[in-house]
């Protein structure tokens, strides 16, 4: 109707692109004056970029909580796999993986641009851990056999098809 000069939006960075890109699509079409801004962020910094007022809306995972003065609506379930690349020594151990053998070996994780989750982690299961900001760094990391890691589903499955990854099953893994 005019009245927003743009709509600026923040995503986890683990938000599936098929579906930003489907999204993005219909507003075009539904609200073509008004332009779209996309932010993606990890973790904490994804609610405190609405809060800074930086955003308007913004899509957060399910390992945290909402800040209170925030309010939250269930989107849909985003299936999360645990990678490591075909030629990573964890590939070929048969899954559950006990604890004591994963922290062995490098788990590469996103690391959180605020300051809403300090002292949080969300999915790290100890050991040596590689900390990266945004998710197409993690997944070269995985494809490169330079540790393990938790990703969306959607990000890998080309990945696992072509067996450039293989997922593993680490004892007390989140699913979603």
């Amino acid at each position: 109707g005019g009245l927003e000069p743009e709509l600026s939006i923040v995503l986890d960075t683990m938000f599936p692109q098929g579906l930003l890109t489907k999204v993005a699509r219909e507003w075009a079409a539904a609200f073509p004056a008004t332009p779209l801004r996309v932010y993606f962020e990890a973790l904490g910094a994804v609610p405190q970029a609405v809060l800074d007022g930086r955003c308007s809306v913004g899509v957060i995972g399910t390992l945290q909580r909402a800040p209170p003065d925030l309010s939250k609506e269930w989107l849909f379930n985003l299936p999360l796999v645990t990678v490591v690349g075909a030629s990573h020594p964890l590939a070929d151990l048969r899954s559950p993986i006990a604890a004591s053998a994963m922290e062995r070996h490098v788990q590469v994780v996103l690391t959180d641009r605020s300051t809403l989750t300090t002292g949080q982690e969300f999915g790290v299961l100890g050991g040596q851990s590689w900390r990266v900001a945004e998710l197409s760094t993690k997944h070269a990391f995985l494809c490169a056999g330079l540790g393990w890691g938790h990703m969306p589903y959607p990000a890998v499955a080309d990945d696992i098809t072509a067996g450039r990854l293989v997922v593993i099953e680490p004892e007390g893994t989140p699913t979603g």
